[in-house]
């Protein structure tokens, strides 16, 4: 079983690198969707501070790498190659290193204005914020002492394969395949 880890502040291009690494037969598997799950239950407005309150809650009662374990595990039963999107914490980093010696991190970023412009154009619910509204979400997620709660920067730099989405899609996929390249054999 091989498992990729995908990071990434919001709209970077986490969701297309997913789609490209499918095609390369990685099942998925989504924090996101396992919060909008999770919220849905509980009969929450699903948006990006609810999704973020909910990691951060779980995360404190169940312990800092909860959420991705939740995603490792639904992997693991079914014994196939994974992408686990989106890792927020190091706790979480920390915990696939251990149980996957083929774990892969790989962090997609992008100019902060381009990124809110994806967001607008994918019109979620969870996006419909104003520019500073987005600025005002991302530093909460950025940077983080309490271990329960989103790092992204920190994540960011403990990548494996780091990725820059400012151009084309063929430029992305061609990253993303330079990346991997140095991890097979």
């Amino acid at each position: 079983m091989k498992i990729i880890g995908i990071t990434g502040p919001a709209a970077a291009g986490k969701w297309t690198v997913v789609e490209y690494l499918k095609e390369l037969w990685f099942s998925h598997y989504s924090a996101s969707g396992f919060l909008t799950q999770e919220l849905e239950k509980q009969g929450k407005e699903v948006n990006r501070d609810t999704m973020r309150e909910l990691a951060d809650s779980l995360r404190a009662q169940y312990g800092p790498s909860y959420v991705i374990e939740q995603l490792y595990n639904q992997a693991k039963e079914k014994n196939e190659d994974a992408i686990l999107e989106s890792v927020r914490t190091v706790w979480e980093i920390e915990l696939l290193r251990k149980k996957d010696p083929w774990f892969i991190l790989l962090s997609v970023d992008a100019d902060q204005r381009l990124r809110y412009q994806r967001a607008v154009e994918r019109k979620s619910s969870k996006d419909n914020v104003s520019f500073e509204k987005f600025c005002e979400q991302e530093e909460l997620e950025k940077v983080n002492q309490d271990p329960n709660k989103w790092n992204i920067s920190a994540c960011q730099a403990l990548a494996d394969i780091s990725i820059v989405n400012n151009w084309s899609i063929e430029e992305l996929y061609h990253q993303i395949e330079e990346g991997l390249s140095r991890f097979e054999g």
